[in-house]
């Protein structure tokens, strides 16, 4: 039989590394604000999500190539998608807040970024168990995990918005931006249980 000649288990463990770094990072950023230091928060989180977007390229360069893959092209194809998407969209939050000239940090952001770190690390222990799906018996507890996750970011992001609308009328600037901005949080958590629901799906069709 012939052998794989690239690791793609391991090409997207190293994606969801990238996505854990920036999340972590994100938090860092929110956590510790300090609105003259914008550019570096952007030019750092950017720096990440550059090195991400050259993985994907390397994934998807042997997706094309290889003569075998482990699970099917279009499993790996989406899966390195959505785990793109958390990158991308930890980055579009860093942009926004130099776009948006954000001077100080609206507390519940913070508590959106620690369910980002949560979830990608959760994540991450997903990617890691992934090239053992056939025999895990921990895969499903992450994949739940990020769920219940996604969930809880799901509550502060409806709270959050209603207080924004209900307390902030008279300044439409602040909520204009800060809803953008959960907007975009919850993105990354959506795309977090994007990544996890098709990495179920592909267990489904190769067990």
């Amino acid at each position: 039989m012939s052998r794989l000649k690239y690791d793609f288990f391991g090409a997207l463990v190293r994606l969801g590394e990238y996505a854990s770094d920036e999340a972590k990072m994100l938090l860092d950023v929110l956590s510790n604000y300090d609105p003259e230091k914008v550019l570096e928060y952007v030019s750092a989180i950017h720096e990440i999500e550059n090195a991400a977007d050259v993985q994907t390229h390397q994934i998807f360069t042997h997706i094309a190539t290889e003569f075998l893959t482990p699970i099917d092209r279009e499993d790996i194809a989406e899966i390195t998608l959505f785990l793109d998407d958390i990158v991308d969209n930890i980055d579009d939050v860093a942009q926004q807040l130099y776009m948006y000239d954000i001077q100080k940090i609206h507390p519940p952001s913070v508590e959106m970024a620690e369910i980002i770190v949560k979830a990608t690390a959760a994540l991450l222990d997903v990617l890691r168990e992934f090239s053992n799906f056939k025999r895990s018996k921990t895969l499903s507890g992450y994949i739940i995990t990020v769920n219940d996750l996604e969930e809880e970011a799901d509550k502060i992001f409806v709270r959050t918005i209603r207080d924004l609308y209900k307390n902030y009328v008279e300044t439409p600037v602040f909520i204009m931006a800060w809803s953008n901005l959960f907007q975009r949080l919850e993105r990354c958590i959506d795309a977090c249980e994007n990544v996890t629901d098709r990495l179920a799906t592909a267990v489904l069709k190769n067990t």
